[in-house]
């Protein structure tokens, strides 16, 4: 009888579809421990990254920084080769500035940027329904403030005290287009806020590629 309950679970699980989820092995230390929804909404388990550089992030398709999706691209198309990954993470929290299904966002991203990094279904970053992979990237790191860049970086700035005078105190994600890097060994190495230069980010990408291997 309980096999047959496993089975009758597992078949529940593929037609309401995939939920993230976290392996139940205490307190993650490591992206590996997570499985993600796809873009067709597939399991993928982080664990298929061991031993490459990330550079997860939660992306909009109507957003101010919409248009670093080239500059991510270029990223990738250069330092690919060299074992880096950028997972695309559409999110609608953040004004509501990534409207669609997970296939018309895949089809505006290829179509407008050429992308071709690993982009995933859509997730919440924030809040009860929060993924368990951005619980966990948000957990390891802190929010530094908005690197100034002159002009959206006050905007955002205002924007957000306006709803809440304490966000700067807070480590949810804040906008669009918030990076967080993973070394080789699954582990969080730093966060970077939307307003971060990719030449600031690519640095660091390519200091966590050339950095040894840990074994």
């Amino acid at each position: 009888m309980k096999t047959i309950a496993i089975t009758i679970a597992a078949a529940m699980m593929l037609m309401t579809g995939v939920a993230e989820t976290k392996a139940d092995n205490g307190k993650a230390d490591t992206v590996y421990q997570f499985t993600v929804k796809g873009l067709k909404g597939e399991a993928t388990p982080l664990s298929n990254y061991k031993g490459k550089v990330l550079l997860v992030v939660n992306t909009a398709t109507r957003c101010g920084f919409t248009p670093q999706y080239k500059g991510l691209e270029s990223m990738y198309e250069k330092l690919k080769g060299r074992g880096f990954e950028i997972l695309d993470f559409p999110c609608n929290q953040f004004g509501a500035q990534a409207p669609g299904t997970e296939e018309e966002i895949h089809a505006f991203c290829v179509q407008k940027f050429n992308t071709t990094f690993p982009q995933f279904a859509k997730v919440d970053v924030n809040g009860e329904k929060a993924s368990p992979l951005f619980k966990f990237l948000t957990s390891g790191t802190r929010f530094n403030g908005f690197p100034q860049d002159g002009k959206i970086a006050p905007v955002l700035d205002r924007m957000l005290t306006a709803k809440d005078p304490d966000y700067a105190k807070k480590a949810s994600v804040k906008w669009n287009f918030t990076k967080f890097l993973i070394g080789r060994d699954g582990r969080i190495i730093r966060r970077f806020e939307p307003t971060a230069s990719l030449a600031e980010v690519e640095a660091a990408v390519e200091k966590a590629l050339s950095a040894p291997t840990v074994k």
